[in-house]
């Protein structure tokens, strides 16, 4: 399984690419905002960084760029994601599971635009950028928890369709809060989760780890060396 970083600011990337080995990135207008940088900043230094990484492609390290979200139609949708992927060969255009949306989705991916097709919150919206052959899919947990909603059987039977009808649209399980989110999605089987960088950490961490660190150290401090 694969994992990218749900982030658009560049240091939280460059650590998470040079020290976790993370596959790739999502970011969204809230990721963009909160990097405290004007969009079209964002974008020009995520373009320069994969360009000084030396890993061009959206095949090699894809990161995913949102469009405007107050686009309805999918004829300004595709322009504006012309627009973007032109600027970085690993861009990858997020559309929004609309109607319109995924009209726009079907027209990118016919010009060899690649696609990102998000804010999937059913196993039916699921299906079509699986049928369509968008490059990923990304099905929404964090959020739906969050009303009490358990997704475990949402992003299963997701998995299952596409296993069925050999979809190779990959499913990237988005918007996770917590470590048990990570695991359920890859006992479902899917491809990617997608989070920030102190959830992967906080799923590095266990009391018993540091418990049984402190065990040992202490043995470690009184045992005799030679």
């Amino acid at each position: 399984m694969k994992y990218f970083l749900d982030s658009a600011k560049l240091d939280e990337i460059d650590y998470a690419y040079e020290f976790l080995g993370i596959d790739g990135v999502t970011t969204n207008p809230k990721h963009i905002q909160l990097s405290g940088k004007p969009f079209n900043t964002v974008i020009k230094d995520l373009a320069e960084w994969v360009k000084a990484k030396g890993i061009e492609g959206s095949d090699v390290f894809p990161i995913s760029i949102e469009i405007n979200p107050h686009l309805e139609k999918w004829e300004d949708m595709v322009t504006e994601g012309i627009h973007y992927s032109g600027l970085c060969k690993n861009f990858v255009i997020k559309i929004p599971c609309t109607e319109q949306g995924l009209i726009a989705a079907k027209k990118l991916e016919e010009k060899g635009i690649r696609t990102n097709v998000t804010l999937v919150f059913s196993t039916s919206q699921a299906i079509m950028p699986g049928k369509l052959n968008c490059m990923f899919v990304s099905p929404f947990v964090g959020w739906k928890e969050n009303s009490g909603e358990d997704c475990s059987l949402y992003i299963q039977e997701i998995v299952d369709i596409y296993n069925q009808y050999g979809f190779t649209t990959e499913i990237i399980v988005a918007a996770l809060r917590n470590g048990k989110q990570i695991k359920d999605a890859a006992v479902a089987g899917a491809d990617i989760v997608t989070c920030g960088l102190q959830v992967y950490k906080d799923a590095m961490d266990h009391p018993f780890t540091a418990y049984g660190l402190s065990v040992f150290r202490k043995a470690w401090d009184e045992t005799v060396k030679e």
